[in-house]
């Protein structure tokens, strides 16, 4: 760069970070470009969304608005009882480097998640989760440039490697590697690099210590050598949300609204198709989720689940002689998902679809293409699920939820209507809320680590008055935050603030996208993923 850098305001974002998981990394000295940030900044906790899981916070962090605006509730979107992996078409609100656009601005932004395909805007994309492997990226032909420049660039790191935090680790440093070549490249003002690594290690092996390390002491080499390289003005780390033990029940909810009379199920039906169903079978050519034909054995089971003889029920014998987990590793996922009772989603009252989502949805007629609950009754079955679901105490005599509303209270905007009817938090984030029936209510945790609503958030700079702190800070104020940084007005319509630290541009309203939802399908190494890490059941 002949004039010197001119990176103004770097975002770095890193998935699943808190204060639980980078004391010890700071205490031990293990990431001492990370923890100058914090000391030398001003720093704190950030509060995430709900519901606070990847696919939904990031587009309510790089839009600065709730999902009842940008339409993003987890990874699947609906289509009545149809369903696909979320991607940029979902989001329905101008991202950061958008708006930035507009005034001028040029942007690289590496591995954040739903941002496949890419709009076009001034600067460079490279998609992170939810996108295929091999994506579409900004400007077309940039993803070989990249791979010619470093080397190999995945999206997602390589599962079957002996040592995980390794592989990680490279995936990690692709990142990293990605933006400094984009960043000399393109000459941004604006940077933005996402780590997922530091969350997805926690979804797969939350006691290995050393992996989590691993994973951490390449984000602070990376995040150092940007630093060196692009000499930001203005440094903001964020993450969407935290991660912690789940010391609590994993709680069915689907199975407490079927004990209601609220949810229907079937015996060797389809159901809501999960990514076990399709792993095994077509989509494993390629072909998407739609084009699934059972095979011999996966009717043979569909049959006699007919007469009663579920996979539940299977299962429940085979954890009787002690080898349940053994027959799980050779019995094809579609076989057992073929036999087991299933939510049959068109004749419920209500159920969950998606535990990512955090609540029920109510079968409504003239919304939902098999609608049972006509609109005058609609308020009425909403509040006996609230009234349910707030009775519901663990086996020691504690409350699982947190809070059971209705969705208006956490959701706002022209895509409320796609959210849940009935949000349900569990409490403390203690608890593991789950969409499968297993004739049992209640069970240990599916995973012993997950998510938690305290985030992490620093911020060092120029521009950055360190001593005014960051306040009470959210997930929707940092877009408003880095629009400041950079003298760029604040969209009025979103949720967030500028955070304390930083003196605002004013503010100004930005239209809405005008532009239609995709209809095209995920790849299999998508779903795979997301199943891998416990988010489609």
């Amino acid at each position: 760069m002949d004039d010197g850098p001119s990176l103004r305001t770097l975002l770095v974002g890193i998935d699943a970070a808190c204060d639980r998981v980078l004391a010890p990394l700071f205490e031990d000295d293990e990431v001492p470009t990370l923890e100058s940030i914090y000391s030398i900044g001003t720093s704190g906790p950030l509060e995430s969304q709900i519901p606070p899981w990847t696919a939904s916070a990031w587009p309510s962090l790089y839009t600065g608005k709730n999902p009842g605006k940008h339409g993003v509730y987890g990874f699947l979107s609906f289509d009545g009882y149809d369903w696909d992996v979320v991607n940029a078409t979902d989001v329905r609100e101008k991202t950061l480097w958008e708006l930035l656009d507009s005034h001028g601005v040029a942007s690289v932004v590496v591995n954040v998640p739903v941002t496949y395909p890419p709009r076009e805007f001034d600067g460079a994309l490279i998609p992170g989760y939810t996108a295929p492997e091999d994506p579409d990226c900004h400007p077309a032909g940039v993803l070989e440039d990249v791979r010619n420049a470093i080397g190999e660039y995945r999206v997602y790191p390589d599962e079957d490697a002996a040592d995980l935090g390794r592989a990680y680790g490279d995936c990690v440093r692709m990142r990293g590697e990605a933006f400094r070549y984009l960043a000399d490249r393109f000459d941004p003002e604006f940077g933005f690099v996402e780590f997922q690594a530091t969350d997805s290690i926690f979804h797969k092996r939350p006691e290995d210590d050393e992996a989590v390390r691993t994973i951490y002491r390449e984000v602070d080499r990376q995040l150092r050598e940007i630093l060196e390289a692009h000499e930001p003005t203005n440094v903001i780390v964020a993450s969407d949300h935290g991660m912690g033990p789940y010391n609590g029940h994993e709680f069915r909810v689907n199975e407490r609204l079927r004990e209601e009379g609220l949810v229907e199920t079937v015996r060797g039906g389809e159901g809501m198709p999960t990514w076990a169903t399709v792993r095994d079978g077509n989509l494993k050519e390629g072909e998407d989720a739609a084009s699934y034909e059972p095979g011999i054995a996966e009717r043979a089971m569909a049959t006699v689940a007919g007469f009663g003889l579920t996979s539940q029920r299977i299962n429940a014998v085979l954890e009787r002689l002690g080898i349940a987990d053994l027959a799980a590793a050779y019995v094809p996922a579609g076989v057992v998902n073929a036999g087991a009772a299933q939510v049959d989603f068109p004749e419920s009252t209500a159920y969950v679809r998606s535990r990512i989502e955090l609540g029920v949805r109510i079968n409504l007629e003239g919304r939902d293409p098999n609608g049972v609950v006509p609109p005058e009754e609609y308020a009425a079955v909403r509040t006996r699920i609230i009234d349910a679901l707030r009775a519901v105490t663990t086996p020691d005599g504690d409350p699982v939820f947190e809070a059971v509303e209705p969705r208006e209270e956490f959701f706002h905007g022209p895509e409320s209507e796609h959210a849940v009817d009935v949000v349900t938090v569990p409490a403390d984030f203690d608890h593991f809320l789950s969409a499968t029936l297993r004739d049992e209510e209640f069970g240990p945790p599916s995973e012993p680590w997950n998510h938690k609503l305290e985030g992490t958030v620093a911020a060092h700079g120029a521009d950055i008055d360190h001593g005014a702190g960051v306040g009470h800070a959210h997930l929707f104020d940092i877009a408003p935050t880095v629009l400041s940084t950079l003298d760029v007005p604040v969209d009025e319509r979103m949720d967030g603030d500028p955070l304390p630290c930083v003196e605002p541009a004013g503010t100004r309203r930005y239209p809405r996208l005008d532009e239609g939802r995709s209809v095209e399908t995920s790849d299999e190494h998508v779903e795979q993923r997301l199943a891998d890490l416990g988010y489609i059941e």
